[in-house]
């Protein structure tokens, strides 16, 4: 179980921007909460100078684009907070789930800090992200629902994990489509959705006979650059490229052509799941109810398995045995191709990013230099100089002789992003596979109660 809460931080009253950025931060990476500093990862900064990055970003974001709110509406940065189970999981494991979760939830557009707390009972994370981007183009967007979309992520990441979750969450309260619940009426789009289905299956023969559809159904028909589509009662015309891709003119005219099989996704079909140890189970012994359950459950489950077995002409043991692993094989090393895709793109990131604060600092060095590194010029140019000597060292870390071109790094991120993008399907459709095979073996071994070695299993039906 992970429970979540999302924070913006705005400047403090009585405080500067710097003091508000390093006070909330240096809670976050204390010491003692974190081993010593042991569990606090980052992603496009450098976690030891995080607050002087943070802090030259917004003066950069500033002067680039000229935009400036007010004090009392200016977000600096953003703070998730994600909270374990007591004895669920540990510190390390939290850390890793937690940076996950800001990987996800920020797309990878804002760096951030991950510092896991252990000092406590409930193990902890505190997230920094950095309200601006790491171009110092756009800041984020508390969007509406964030919140929610927040505790999916790391519901899913729980779960991925093998960690609980919060079967049913709190509110703060409800706005007011959400009260309606159920009740709430189809809305315009809805309605004409279902309007565009009820056409579609009629199964015109052209895209004016499908217009001609509309019309009967009551529907007044705007032709343009973008087509639209507006029911009697209604005020406004409703796009057709706002219902979703599913619903673009070229999707309904591809699907009216035969080239499209259906425009809504269809239901995947069910996965398998693994049978139950009705003899050895807790439950099955505390409950007759439970034990019945699962034994039906278990008879369903061996139909499914044994079925596959036929549909897939696996009926040597043996083989069943060869696919499950090389299944298994295949998506480690998918997975472990995307891992090092994202650890270089990651490295370009950092370089990329320490590359750019050498160059912007690179004059007050010098200035620093010229007055004989004067301890007042050191005072007034603090983050600057120390961000310029972070660039330097690593540099000197990765025993850089001379500075890559920012077009050369990305090009080469570009290129592993595509690639990324593409092993990203085959990631899916290798994992699925695997996991089914994987099931269908256990159930097989679990049916047969194998042990190694070669068996065929149609001597067993």
């Amino acid at each position: 179980m992970a429970v979540t809460r999302l924070m913006p931080l705005k400047i403090r009253r009585g405080k500067s921007i710097k003091q508000t950025i390093f006070d909330s931060m240096n809670y976050g990476k204390d010491p003692n909460k974190t081993k010593d500093g042991e569990l606090i990862t980052s992603y496009g900064c450098n976690t030891s100078i995080a607050q002087h990055e943070f802090l030259l970003s917004k003066k950069i974001y500033t002067e680039t684009t000229g935009r400036e709110q007010k004090k009392d509406k200016d977000v600096l940065l953003y703070q998730i907070r994600q909270s374990f189970k007591p004895g669920e999981i540990t510190p390390d494991e939290a850390n890793r789930i937690s940076y996950d979760l800001a990987q996800s939830f920020t797309k990878g557009r804002h760096a951030y800090i991950v510092a896991t707390h252990s000092d406590k009972n409930h193990i902890h994370s505190h997230i920094y992200f950095n309200a601006i981007s790491l171009d110092c183009s756009k800041k984020f967007k508390n969007f509406w629902g964030s919140a929610k979309a927040l505790r999916r992520i790391s519901d899913i990441l729980c779960v991925e994990n093998g960690l609980s979750i919060v079967e049913n969450p709190q509110k703060k309260g409800k706005h007011y489509g959400e009260w309606l619940g159920d009740k709430r009426p189809a809305s315009w789009r809805d309605k004409l959705k279902q309007a565009i289905d009820s056409a579609l299956d009629g199964k015109p023969a052209d895209f004016e006979s499908f217009l001609k559809t509309m019309e009967t159904a009551g529907y007044e028909i705007k032709q343009g650059k973008h087509l639209a589509f507006k029911a009697k009662e209604q005020e406004r015309f409703i796009r057709l490229r706002s219902l979703g891709a599913d619903y673009a003119q070229d999707e309904i005219m591809d699907y009216i052509k035969g080239r499209k099989v259906k425009i809504i996704t269809p239901q995947k079909a069910p996965k398998f799941n693994l049978i139950i140890n009705v003899q050895n189970s807790i439950k099955a012994k505390n409950s007759p109810g439970y034990g019945q359950w699962a034994k039906i459950h278990n008879l369903k489950e061996a139909a499914k398995s044994l079925v596959f077995l036929q549909e897939n002409h696996l009926t040597d043991y043996a083989v069943l045995e060869e696919k499950t692993q090389q299944a298994t094989q295949r998506f480690n090393q998918i997975s472990d191709d995307i891992k090092a895709a994202e650890k270089r793109m990651r490295e370009i990131s950092e370089l990329q990013k320490q590359i750019s604060n050498y160059r912007r600092t690179r004059d007050i060095y010098v200035q620093y230099q010229k007055s004989g590194y004067s301890k007042k010029f050191k005072a007034e140019n603090e983050g600057a100089l120390i961000l310029h000597k972070a660039a330097k060292d690593a540099f000197n870390a990765l025993k850089l002789k001379t500075l890559p071109k920012i077009n050369d790094l990305k090009q080469e991120y570009a290129a592993l992003l595509a690639d990324k993008k593409k092993h990203y399907s085959e990631y899916r459709d290798a994992k699925e596979q695997m996991q089914e095979l994987v099931t269908v073996k256990h159930n097989i071994d679990r049916l047969l109660n194998t042990s190694q070695g070669e068996k065929e299993i149609g001597k067993a039906r």
